[in-house]
């Protein structure tokens, strides 16, 4: 080939070189990678019952504490211990032996006045008559009388005397005053009683149905009642139903009702009492045990609830919750949470309804980015978490993937 041929290749193999580069150059680019795809939920308003979880202890309707009201040696017991007794039902005997005496005592006084009264009567008749016909001065007919109105009411002291008599002779015998349990008998047959005396000789108390006494801070009522006042929510009523949950965590199988709270706070403890009747009929709670009432303090109409998966606590303990806004980018949110319901928390600021919270995805977005959103509960999302669960086993060695 000719010198000037050579030259008139040199320019065209040095673009087809330059071509070439330039292709090589394109495909060395590295692909752009599509937005991440995040799960999320859309918040929305929904009515809520706010229930609240108190501590507290049994304790019986009515309590019953049995003494004596006569002195005497017990003669014996009539119940069984830790059974069931009813109003009226017989006690403890007394021995009685002295106050049927007396009660007898009483009848004989009662049958003497009544001759006195009866003389005395007869003897004003006669003096009455003897006045009639001046055979008796006025005088003597008075003090008849008179005496006739004292046998009178020496016959009502005898009369109350024996009802006095009859209830020393019933007192002997001591009765349940109402329907309960009974519990343990703190003397034996044989042992000396006095009346009024300071230790009960049992205590009967009615279990069915059973109070319990809750405790709720006071700081905690006044916050529940600025959100009544503010019209977030609506107050609960006394008859709530109560649910009751005991020492081992199991539910009780009965629903108590809310009955009554005190009205002076604890100054100890800052707290005041909730008082809750719960029916017991198998008698399967007793006084003093310690139980939680679960009820229902409040109703909010439009509460927005934020699933637990999608707030998060930063060291300090403040709650932080990743939004996908309306341009498709990722927003953080500062918010504030109260209590849970359920999975989810309830939102009192920060969030609201129609913000859509990332629940699933959480490690590979943050603040600024775009991301492609799917609703949780949606075929995409279930795709998506399918393939997040799979991705693990596919970029291991050994996997047959290759360039």
């Amino acid at each position: 080939m000719s010198h000037r041929g050579s030259a008139l290749l040199l320019p065209l193999v040095a673009s087809l070189a330059a071509a070439a580069l330039v292709a090589c150059g394109e495909e060395a680019a590295p692909p752009q990678m599509p937005p991440p795809q995040v799960t999320v939920v859309t918040l929305r308003t929904e009515p809520v019952t706010l229930t609240r979880e108190l501590p507290g202890r049994t304790s019986a309707v009515a309590v019953a504490e049995v003494r004596p009201q006569v002195s005497g040696i017990v003669r014996s017991r009539l119940f069984t211990e830790g059974g069931l007794v009813r109003a009226g039902q017989p006690l403890y005997q007394i021995d009685d032996a002295v106050y049927r005496a007396e009660f007898e005592n009483a009848r004989a006084a009662v049958a003497k006045a009544e001759a006195a009264v009866e003389a005395a009567r007869l003897t004003a008749r006669r003096a009455a008559e003897l006045r009639e016909l001046d055979a008796v001065s006025e005088q003597e007919r008075e003090d008849a009388v008179a005496a006739q109105r004292a046998a009178e009411a020496d016959l009502a002291a005898a009369r109350a005397m024996v009802a006095r008599e009859r209830v020393d002779l019933g007192y002997s015998r001591l009765v349940s005053p109402i329907n309960g349990r009974i519990g343990m008998s703190s003397v034996t047959v044989g042992a000396l009683v006095t009346a009024n005396q300071d230790t009960p000789l049992a205590t009967v108390q009615q279990l069915d149905p059973i109070y319990v006494d809750v405790t709720q801070s006071s700081s905690e009522w006044l916050r529940l009642q600025r959100s009544i006042d503010a019209g977030e929510v609506q107050p609960g009523v006394a008859g709530t139903p109560v649910q009751i949950v005991l020492e081992d965590g199991s539910a009780f199988p009965h629903q108590g009702r809310l009955q009554s709270s005190d009205v002076t706070v604890d100054e100890a403890t800052g707290s005041f009492t909730l008082r809750v009747l719960v029916p017991n009929p198998e008698n399967r709670l007793r006084p003093g045990m310690y139980v939680k009432a679960v009820l229902a303090q409040a109703e909010a109409s439009e509460a927005v609830l934020a699933p637990q998966q999608g707030i998060t606590r930063d060291p300090k303990g403040g709650a932080t919750a990743l939004v996908v806004g309306p341009d498709g980018k990722v927003e953080q949110r500062v918010v504030a949470v109260s209590r849970t319901i359920g999975d989810r928390w309830l939102v009192e600021d920060g969030l609201e309804a129609g913000d859509r919270v990332i629940v699933e995805g959480l490690q590979k977005v943050q603040p600024g980015i775009a991301v492609n959103a799917v609703e949780s509960g949606s075929e995409p999302a279930a795709a998506a978490a399918a393939a997040d669960s799979g991705a693990s086993g596919a970029g291991s060695p050994g996997s047959g993937a290759s360039r």
